[in-house]
């Protein structure tokens, strides 16, 4: 791979006189960049200690002073980066100080971090510069699977999802399929593949001979988890350590976390390896995710907790649409996403204009939209994808709901807006989302999670889209439906739909379930111990009893005696108006709650329904549950 402007980078670096670092994860290419360069002398320091590693670069500088390019490879461990910072600190005799030679170091750690952790302050006091190596495009990395002699289509596609644009993984997924390993059988590709890969890791950190087998089975239960805490990978601190240190692992807001696309590939291959195992472990981290969701009260600390329990749930359309194979795009680097300034009204301009192409909106239509928008509430109205120069590439187009924002907001809602905006007012945060958009399929992934974060914190998301991937999206993640709007507002031959959800603290851990494996629309009434959740089913259809297409899906179904969507719908509607006649006070109660939440025409929030029934909001979820769990009971075919 060519890498053309990275190497005239290097070059202009070396030129300007301090040492360079040269970072990037394992298999980006830095050392096959490097040795294009003109090299006098090279050190490798793989497998060194800090003794050796020093003296080899000691020797080197000594060798050469005043002579071409000394090239330092796999600076790879923080003792290695304090014996190299030593020597550089040491000048060779007759030099009258320093190292008069340029200086390359390639390492997969970034410097001045290993030096913060490892506390060698040499490396934030001397003059270093760093350059990082990113993924390289989808385009390249098949031109490199095809030059090793992958010619089948769908080979090659397997080949370049698994790389995600690194081209140790690229070549390694090539050799596989070469070798005979079929492309219908991914975790088997990538289970080979690991072998390399883990063999690396293994001459980065070298574990003890009896622990190398626990450190490689720990790192596939943490990509499967996708970020784990002690507590979670239970393989105790000496472990949990020796994780941390490898540098395909970071540290997070929630454990640990292997990096992308590395993370997919081990998760494929335990899949393919012990894959009840893989679902059972899904399974137990969703409930510990759920169980943290009921303590926490920082909303921050909540969002990243609902963000994994997404993760969790496994859902094809979930995973596929928030959770790409990659950290970063080869085009823009690591998206950060934040409010819009003053002055960027430009950049919303074109990135609207893009988000109306490709929905096949009208544009004119859409920038009045747009203009609406920035009336309502300014730039703040937009959430910005910025790339690694800090240029524009996505957003977010998500309004506060208050009184000043409604002409912007209720074009989208019309007869919908009265009840969603009051019960959204109430939340004192609630969010509108109009609009969501990156050219980079890595990017708007990072804006959807993005407003689902912010949706937690907010409390309350009312949605109005007229693209049928975010309505499946939505549908997906049991959003309440309610359906289209009066006018085709974009003029592309579809409404809008509006969709709603309650992000309400108390309920968060009840909407994971119904996510989580097992819980979800398509999933099984029994779980991994045979513990059946139908309360969750019950709640999830009666959330959807207007929408024939949903309860078309609900796993209720399977029940004796309703064998059809319409059947189910008439059962629940006759259910709940039964226990709302009942003679226990209790029950009663119950059955008003779910009439006044599910079944009263216009949307309400719980907050709503509460004061409809006139009761407290601990009395009101307590009966909430009371009801769904009776439902549960009476169900045909329910001994």
């Amino acid at each position: 791979m060519e890498r053309t402007e990275e190497l005239a980078a290097l070059r202009a670096a070396l030129e300007a006189g301090p040492p360079v670092h040269l970072g990037g994860m394992l298999g980006s290419g830095k050392s096959r960049l490097a040795r294009r360069l003109p090299v006098a002398d090279a050190v490798d320091l793989a497998g060194l200690g800090a003794g050796e590693a020093g003296s080899r670069v000691r020797a080197a500088l000594a060798a050469g002073s005043g002579g071409g390019l000394l090239l330092v490879d796999s600076v790879d461990a923080p003792e290695q980066a304090e014996a190299v910072a030593a020597a550089l600190e040491d000048p060779p005799a007759g030099t009258g100080g320093g190292p008069r030679r340029p200086v390359l170091l390639v390492g997969r750690f970034p410097l001045r971090a290993v030096a913060v952790d490892a506390a060698v302050a040499g490396w934030a006091e001397r003059p270093l510069t760093t350059l990082t190596l990113g993924p390289v495009g989808a385009g390249a990395v098949e031109a490199q699977v095809r030059a090793y002699g992958v010619e089948d289509p769908e080979a090659v596609a397997l080949a370049v999802r698994l790389a995600g644009g690194n081209p140790l993984l690229a070549r390694l997924a090539a050799r596989t399929l070469l070798a005979g390993t079929p492309a219908d059988a991914p975790g088997a590709v990538a289970d080979a593949m690991t072998e390399e890969v883990l063999l690396r890791l293994d001459r980065e950190r070298p574990a003890p001979a009896h622990g190398s087998g626990r450190r490689r089975h720990a790192l596939r239960l943490l990509a499967t988890v996708r970020a784990g805490d002690e507590r979670l990978l239970s393989g105790g601190p000496d472990l949990f350590s020796a994780l941390a240190g490898l540098s395909l692992v970071r540290r997070e807001r929630l454990g640990l976390a292997v990096r992308e696309p590395f993370r997919t590939l081990f998760e494929l291959a335990y899949q393919w390896r012990r894959p009840q195992h893989h679902e059972g472990l899904r399974a137990r981290a969703a409930d510990y995710r759920r169980a943290l969701l009921t303590e926490r009260r920082d909303p921050q600390e909540r969002a990243r907790l609902v963000e994994q329990g997404l993760f969790l749930s496994g859902d094809p359309t979930l995973r596929g649409s928030l959770f790409p194979p990659a950290e970063e795009s080869a085009a823009i680097g690591p998206a950060a996403i934040g409010p819009a300034r003053a002055g960027e009204t430009e950049d919303i301009g074109r990135l609207m204009r893009g988000w109306a192409v490709r929905g096949g909106f009208d544009v004119r239509r859409c920038e009045r939209i747009t203009g609406q928008w920035l009336d309502a509430a300014g730039p703040a109205a937009f959430r910005l994808a910025r790339d690694r120069d800090g240029r524009p590439v996505g957003l977010a187009a998500l309004l506060p709901v208050a009184q000043g924002t409604q002409a912007g907001i209720e074009p989208l809602l019309q007869q919908h807006a009265t009840g969603l905006l009051d019960g959204a007012r109430e939340h004192s945060g609630g969010l509108f989302l109009g609009a969501a958009y990156a050219a980079d399929p890595v990017a708007h992934a990072q804006i959807l999670r993005d407003i689902l974060g912010q949706a937690v914190i907010a409390g309350h998301l009312v949605v109005s889209t007229a693209s049928p991937d975010y309505q499946t999206l939505l549908r997906a993640l049991s959003f309440r439906p309610h359906g289209g709007i009066r006018d085709d507002v974009y003029r592309c031959g579809r409404r809008p739909e509006v969709y709603s959800h309650d992000f309400n603290p108390a309920g968060l851990p009840g909407w994971m379930r119904t996510l989580g494996p097992g819980g979800g629309p398509a999933g099984r009434l029994e779980g991994e111990a045979g513990a059946v959740d139908v309360p969750g089913a019950v709640a999830w259809a009666l959330a959807r009893i207007r929408d024939p297409r949903a309860l078309a899906r609900s796993p209720l179904l399977a029940r004796p005696g309703l064998p059809t969507a319409q059947a189910l719908r008439d059962w629940l509607d006759n259910a709940v108006l039964e226990l709302a006649l009942a003679d226990a006070p209790a029950d009663a109660e119950a059955g008003a709650i779910l009439r006044a939440y599910y079944l009263g025409g216009r949307p309400r929030t719980h907050h709503q329904a509460a004061r409809e029934v006139h009761v407290s909001r601990a009395t009101y979820f307590r009966r909430l549950r009371r009801g769904l769990a009776l439902l549960a009971d009476r169900l045909p075919g329910t001994l």
